[in-house]
C-alpha cells in the first residue's frame, strides 16, 4: 500500500474517483500536478491507474490513510459524496491527521454544514453549482456564469443589441446599468481589456462583472 513515488510535497491527494473526483484528478494531472488517488472500488482504481498513481484502499480507515502516506500531503480532495457516512469519516480522518487544506464534496446544505463543522476548509456543491450556472445561461444571453461570495459574479455574454456599434465611453455601461465591462473578445481577435475607446461589435463576447441581479437585468435586455 506504500506509495512508489514521493508526490506529497507539491501533490494533491484525491479520495474517490467517481465523476467529480476523477474530473479533479485528471485536471490536476493536465496542470502538471502530482496526484495520488485513493479508490476503494477495484474497477475504478484500475480504470485510472494508467493516468496517475492510484492506490486501492478504504479511506474510511485512518490506518489505511497513514499507511499510504496521506499525512504527508498538504492538500486533499474528498470526492466521495453519495455516502454521507463515508464522506464524514474520511474528512474527519484527514482533519485528525492535520491536513492543512481539505476540499470536500457535499450533496446537500446539511451535508456541507457537517463537513465544515468537522474541519473541511472548502465545501463544494457540484450539482447545485452546475444547476445554478446552467439556469443563468438558459435564461438569457449569458454564455458562462461564475458566482463568488458577497454578491459578486462574472459572466460571459453576447452584447445587448442597443450597445452594438458604440464604444464603452458612449455606452456608459457602468453609469447606466451598474455593471463593469471587463473585456471584449472579437471574432478572430485576442481578448482585450476594455478602454473608453473599445468598440462593441456584433459577434463580440463580453466579460462583465457586478451584482447578480444587475447582471441578470443587463444580460436580459432586448
Amino acid at each position: 500500500m506504500a506509495r512508489k513515488n514521493d508526490t506529497s510535497q507539491d501533490g494533491v491527494l484525491v479520495i474517490g474517483l467517481g465523476r467529480f473526483g476523477s474530473a479533479i484528478a485528471v485536471t490536476l494531472d493536465k496542470l502538471g500536478k502530482d496526484v495520488l488517488a485513493v479508490e476503494s472500488n477495484p474497477d475504478l482504481a484500475q480504470q485510472w491507474s494508467h493516468r496517475f498513481q492510484v492506490v486501492e484502499a478504504d479511506a474510511r480507515s485512518s490506518e489505511a490513510l497513514y499507511q499510504l502516506g496521506a499525512a504527508d500531503f498538504k492538500i486533499a480532495v474528498v470526492g466521495v459524496g453519495t455516502s454521507l457516512e463515508a464522506s464524514v469519516l474520511i474528512t474527519a480522518n484527514l482533519v485528525d491527521m492535520g491536513m492543512k487544506e481539505i476540499w470536500a464534496k457535499a450533496t446537500s446544505r446539511e451535508h456541507g454544514t457537517i463537513l465544515q463543522r468537522i474541519g473541511a476548509n472548502h465545501v463544494v456543491y457540484p450539482e447545485f453549482d452546475a444547476g445554478q450556472r446552467v439556469a443563468h445561461m438558459v435564461s438569457g444571453r449569458m454564455l458562462d456564469y461564475i458566482s463568488f461570495e458577497d454578491q459578486f459574479s462574472i459572466v460571459k455574454m453576447v452584447p445587448p443589441k442597443d450597445l452594438i456599434g458604440f464604444t464603452v465611453a458612449q455606452s456608459r455601461i457602468r453609469e447606466r446599468f451598474g455593471v463593469t465591462l471587463i473585456g471584449v473578445k472579437s471574432v478572430g481577435q485576442p481578448f482585450e481589456y476594455t478602454t473608453p475607446d473599445t468598440l462593441i461589435s456584433h459577434g463580440d463576447t463580453l466579460i462583465v462583472s457586478g451584482e447578480p441581479e444587475l447582471l441578470e437585468a443587463f444580460a436580459n435586455r432586448i
